[in-house]
């Protein structure tokens, strides 16, 4: 991006009408679904939209999303918890409009904290003072204690799931576990699905289990196709702005802020904080139990796509 194009995405962005916060995490069960691809096309697209985006990156390695971003993330949240360094030091800046908070070390100790670390890390995240428009939460897979952070402190949540079967299996499964804390939506985007027919096939019958298994509604947000266009250290809509998985970002980013605003969960990282830190051993247990019917719902998930794919 230009200077000239930087300076006037600023002015709109001072222009605009202030909106509510909205705070987003973005889930899969598997590593390979693309969940963290999927982070940084929707944020990119959200602050080419003129909006501030703070990404909370719950991973760690050189696949997260500071990483992509060509970002060299030196400090953590565990800085902040150490007290160490401000929620400002640790927070590190891309393109404009785009933030990312590198917590992956930190996220991993929250349970442990005694009363004055969480009394102090809720009032960090009280003092941070830069607006920000939406905050997206790249969820670290594969781990049993995010499912209820992320369930209960987030205002809404996108499950990423691709066509392979091993990922429709693990995303029904994290939906279960993650409905305990009583989420009765869950927006679906489908990755790696070459048309939208067969990301709607995939959707519609994920819906349909979860539905009649779970008693819980799914959302469609949309459908990535995999066109490779994610260069790193820069941003597709950069890079490829007429690209297909570009315009599907785009697409998926304005259907995010159309979502009604969730005033029972408040619209603050000061209240997102201290609901993080609210969840505990508690919700996590609450999400453990019937683990057959959720196998059995799972199967027929994948039933139902098998023999509906092969009429797309």
């Amino acid at each position: 991006m230009t200077h000239a194009s930087c300076d006037q995405a600023e002015g709109l962005r001072r222009l605009r009408v202030p909106e509510p916060l909205r705070i987003v995490a973005v889930a899969s069960g598997r590593m390979d679904t693309g969940a963290t691809t999927t982070v940084v096309g929707l944020a990119a697209a959200l602050a080419d939209e003129t909006r501030n985006v703070l990404v909370i990156d719950e991973n760690v390695g050189a696949s997260n999303v500071a990483a992509t971003l060509g970002l060299n993330a030196h400090r953590d949240l565990l800085d902040v918890i150490r007290r160490d360094k401000t929620l400002d030091d640790v927070i590190i800046s891309g393109s404009v409009g785009l933030h990312v908070l590198p917590a992956g070390r930190g996220m991993r100790v929250l349970e442990t904290l005694g009363t004055a670390d969480r009394i102090h890390l809720a009032e960090s995240f009280e003092r941070f003072t830069r607006p920000m428009d939406v905050v997206l939460i790249d969820a670290a897979p594969g781990r049993s204690g995010c499912s209820p952070f992320l369930a209960c402190a987030a205002h809404e949540v996108v499950m990423v799931v691709s066509p392979e079967p091993a990922s429709i299996t693990a995303a029904y499964a994290l939906i279960k576990r993650m409905r305990g804390n009583g989420e009765g939506v869950f927006h679906v985007l489908v990755n790696k699905a070459r048309q939208e027919s067969e990301a709607r096939v995939i959707f519609d019958n994920m819906a349909g289990v979860a539905r009649r298994h779970l008693g819980i509604s799914l959302d469609f947000t949309g459908f990535v196709p995999p066109d490779g266009t994610l260069c790193p250290g820069r941003l597709p809509v950069e890079t490829h702005p007429a690209a297909r998985s570009t315009a599907a970002f785009r697409l998926a980013a304005e259907s995010l802020l159309r979502w009604p605003t969730r005033q029972d969960k408040g619209m603050d990282l000061g209240r997102f904080m201290r609901r993080l830190l609210q969840c505990g051993p508690d919700e996590q247990a609450g999400q453990q139990g019937h683990a057959g019917d959720g196998a059995m719902a799972a199967s027929a998930v994948l039933s139902a796509v098998r023999e509906a794919s092969s009429h797309v």
